[in-house]
């Protein structure tokens, strides 16, 4: 495990953090700048789905309850996870929380924060649970960040709901399952996670390994990056940190 963190200090530019979290063990294992406090990008939107979870739970909101004026990013990808939803201008709550995430979508991912009443009603009720992160309805803005321990307690949360409470959390999972954010050597259905990312700025927070099997959870924040656009050196050492872990996740 040593050699992820080895890895990750190869980033000579700019600060990394990384938390992980064995299911098998039930505890941390490991952890690099855990109190960074990193933007969150698209990230942010696993946060505002666990808020609305939340509410379902509470019963404040219901999943099948309706969203209205729906429209789809054209930049991201809900054409092709999800042509069949192009035309419609409605969805159910559930629906929406998964293209949202699936899609990395910031035009879904307003809807649902309208519908429910609004990004300070929904920081609020995030900052109950966790007082550093803030979501904002532009991913980029440097107010949408959170930190890494944080990360990392957000998505342990959902996976252990979903495992005592698939109904309420399936709606994340599955968008998680079903994003597009692979990693060269690591099969796709064993990387269930959120990327996210801008100029000098990349995010990975997720499950890695056999979903029902003992799989780690991470969240990993890099701030204050060489321009990504320019220079794939941070980028290179993240991913070859994520296959040394994955090798970790298969020994276990």
């Amino acid at each position: 495990m040593n050699k992820v963190i080895e890895k990750l200090k190869e980033i000579d530019v700019g600060e990394v953090g990384i938390t992980i979290y064995s299911t098998k063990e039930r505890k941390q294992i490991i952890a690099l700048n855990s109190e960074l406090i990193s933007p969150l990008a698209s990230v942010a939107k696993v946060a505002i789905a666990f808020c609305v979870a939340k509410w379902v739970d509470d019963g404040l909101v219901n999943w099948d309850a309706t969203v209205e004026e729906v429209s789809f990013n054209p930049e991201e990808d809900s054409k092709e996870l999800y042509p069949h939803l192009q035309n419609r201008r409605t969805l159910p709550l559930r629906e929406a929380v998964e293209v949202m995430i699936a899609c990395h979508d910031s035009y879904i991912a307003r809807c649902i924060v309208n519908f429910c009443g609004g990004w300070e009603k929904l920081n609020q009720s995030i900052q109950s649970y966790y007082p550093t992160i803030n979501v904002t309805e532009n991913p980029r803005d440097v107010k949408n960040k959170a930190q890494i321990n944080e990360m990392i307690d957000l998505i342990i949360h959902i996976y252990q709901g979903y495992k005592t409470q698939p109904l309420l959390w399936a709606p994340i999972i599955n968008g998680l399952v079903r994003q597009k954010g692979d990693i060269k050597h690591i099969p796709a259905h064993r990387l269930n996670h959120m990327t996210g990312g801008l100029e000098n700025v990349a995010v990975d927070i997720g499950v890695m390994g056999d979903f029902n099997e003992n799989p780690y959870i991470f969240a990993l924040g890099a701030i204050n990056l060489p321009n990504r656009f320019n220079s794939q050196v941070a980028d290179s050492k993240i991913i070859e940190a994520m296959e040394l872990l994955y090798d970790e996740c298969l020994k276990q």
